[in-house]
């Protein structure tokens, strides 16, 4: 099967620019103390539920990957890009990661106590999205949780910009938990901050879980 143009044309981009990635965002988290927090409330609610490992998706060079891990709960990653991919298992070679896109993981129905992905779906044409979400819930085990990180917008349209590495959207908080109610979320929390210096845009985030079944 042909891969679609913007999934190619995402994977080509960022296996462009993988390494000086790493060079900037390997240790980002130390200056994020709120997103840090973030990470470890999704990590207990995690470890809480036991239903399973968290998927990393979007992993990039596993700085985010390796951060969880050592929380707590067992943590693994997957990018759309093999150069990033490289690069995460060379940093963190006692962690698994692989090759993988967001419209079909590799994994089996139910398998996940918790999905991460942060900024991930930031180049996912918006019609592309439900697919996504609908893979998430697949993946996701009753009662696990899904923290999503992007760029907020005002707009209740998705808002594309001029993303460094390829083209990119921008979406309401509520625009987007809308989207993931429809796919079957249940909202448990969000994050909304300001920009820090050399940022442009509102960082927001997004925790939302699979409801247990009846």
């Amino acid at each position: 099967m042909t891969e679609p143009s913007a999934l190619h044309d995402t994977r080509v981009a960022y296996d462009a620019v993988a390494s000086r990635y790493a060079e900037l965002f390997s240790n980002v988290l130390e200056t994020l103390p709120m997103e840090r927090a973030l990470l470890a409330a999704f990590a207990e609610l995690v470890q809480a539920q036991d239903a399973g490992p968290v998927a990393d998706i979007g992993c990039g060079p596993g700085h985010v990957t390796a951060h969880l891990h050592a929380l707590g709960p067992t943590t693994f990653g997957i990018d759309l890009s093999s150069a990033m991919v490289a690069l995460a298992r060379r940093a963190h070679p006692d962690l698994r990661f692989d090759e993988g896109s967001m419209t079909a993981l590799d994994l089996a129905d139910g398998v996940l106590g918790g999905i991460l992905a942060l900024y991930s779906i930031i180049h996912t044409q918006p019609q592309q999205l439900p697919v996504v979400f609908t893979e998430f819930q697949r993946v996701l085990a009753p009662g696990g949780h899904l923290l999503l990180g992007f760029f907020a917008g005002d707009d209740p349209l998705p808002q594309e910009f001029d993303h460094k590495v390829s083209l990119a959207y921008r979406w309401s908080p509520d625009s987007l938990a809308e989207l993931l109610r429809q796919a079957g979320f249940v909202e448990v929390a969000r994050l909304l901050r300001e920009p820090h210096e050399g940022e442009r845009f509102q960082q927001a985030h997004l925790l939302v879980r699979k409801p247990q079944e009846p």
